[in-house]
C-alpha cells in the first residue's frame, strides 16, 4: 500500500512539473513573431552603400575638378580669342581713321577698351552663374552622404538594440531595450509589436492590447498586432472580439495559423464553435 501511494505521489509530481514547464515557458520564445535577422547580410550591405558613397565623393571631387580645369581652358581661350577680334577690330579702326579721318585715336582706344571690358564682364557673369549653381549641386550631394551616413549609424544602433533584446533574459529587459529602439524611432511598429509580446508575458493584457491599438492606428492591416490583440483580449475574457481579430489576422497573414493550437493564451477559447472549426481548418501551403 505504501509502496502505491508513493508511486501515485511521484506520477502526480511529474505531471505537475510538466505543467509548471508550461507555464514557465517564455511567451517570447514562440516564433509567433520572430523574423530571421540575418546579421551577414545587413552587415554587406551596410558596407557595400558606404563604399559607394565613398565612391561617389570621390567622382564629385574629380567632376569638380576636371570642370574647373575646362573652365580655366575655355577662359583662356575666350580671352585669346577675345584679343584677337579686338587687334581686328583695331587695325579696321585705323584703316577708317587714315582713309576718312573721322575719329581719333584716342576715340578708337576709349571704344575698344569700352567693348572688351563690356565682353570679360559678360564672360565672367556667365561662368560666376556656373560655378554657383556647381557649388549648390556639391552641397545638396554632400547634404545627401551625410543624412545616408546617418542613417546607416542609427541603423547599426538599432541593429545592436534588437541583438541585445534577444539577449536578454526577462521581459522587463526586452521591454526596456525596445523603448530604447523607439526612441531612436518612434513609432517603429515593429518594436511595439514586440514589447506588446513582452508585456503579454507580465501578464499586462490591458497594456499590450493598447500596444497593438497604437499599432493598428497606422497599420491597420499589420497580422502580428492584430494576432497579439486576439491574444490579449482572449486573456481579458472578451472571447468574439478576439476570434474577431484571430480571424482577420489569419487572413492578412495566413503563417500564423499553424500557431494557433499551441497558443496558450487562446486556451479559454477552446469548446468555441468559431475557435474549434478554426483549428479544424487545414493550414495553407
Amino acid at each position: 500500500m505504501a509502496k502505491v501511494i508513493l508511486w501515485c505521489g511521484l506520477v502526480i509530481a511529474l505531471f505537475s512539473g510538466i505543467a509548471h514547464a508550461e507555464q514557465e515557458k517564455k511567451y517570447s520564445e514562440t516564433d509567433l513573431l520572430d523574423k530571421p535577422l540575418v546579421e551577414r547580410y545587413i552587415l554587406d550591405e551596410l558596407k557595400s552603400l558606404r563604399q559607394d558613397q565613398q565612391d561617389l565623393e570621390r567622382r564629385l571631387t574629380i567632376q569638380i575638378t576636371d570642370r574647373e580645369l575646362d573652365v580655366a581652358d575655355k577662359s583662356m581661350n575666350y580671352a585669346n580669342v577675345t584679343v584677337t577680334y579686338f587687334f581686328y577690330i583695331i587695325a579696321a579702326a585705323a584703316s577708317l581713321i587714315a582713309l576718312f579721318g573721322w575719329h581719333s585715336l584716342k576715340e578708337v582706344k576709349h571704344t575698344t577698351n569700352e567693348l572688351a571690358n563690356k565682353r570679360l564682364n559678360k564672360i565672367a557673369q556667365d561662368y560666376e552663374k556656373k560655378f554657383l549653381a556647381l557649388e549648390r549641386d556639391l552641397k545638396r550631394k554632400t547634404r545627401i552622404i551625410s543624412e545616408n551616413n546617418r542613417e546607416i549609424e542609427i541603423i547599426n544602433e538599432i541593429h545592436n538594440l534588437w541583438l541585445r533584446a534577444q539577449s536578454m533574459q526577462t521581459p522587463e529587459q526586452r521591454v526596456e531595450v525596445y523603448d530604447e529602439i523607439l526612441k531612436i524611432r518612434p513609432g517603429d511598429l515593429e518594436a511595439l509589436t514586440y514589447k506588446a509580446d513582452a508585456v503579454m508575458e507580465m501578464k499586462e493584457y490591458h497594456w499590450a492590447m493598447s500596444l497593438c491599438n497604437r499599432v493598428l492606428d497606422l497599420d491597420e492591416a499589420n497580422g502580428p498586432a492584430l494576432y497579439q490583440r486576439a491574444c490579449a483580449l482572449a486573456r481579458l475574457g472578451a472571447e468574439e472580439q478576439a476570434i474577431e481579430d484571430l480571424t482577420h489576422s489569419v487572413q492578412l497573414s495566413p503563417s500564423l495559423r499553424e500557431h494557433i493550437a499551441e497558443e496558450p493564451d487562446f486556451e479559454m477559447l477552446h469548446g468555441n464553435e468559431r475557435f474549434d472549426n478554426m483549428l479544424q481548418q487545414e493550414t495553407p501551403d
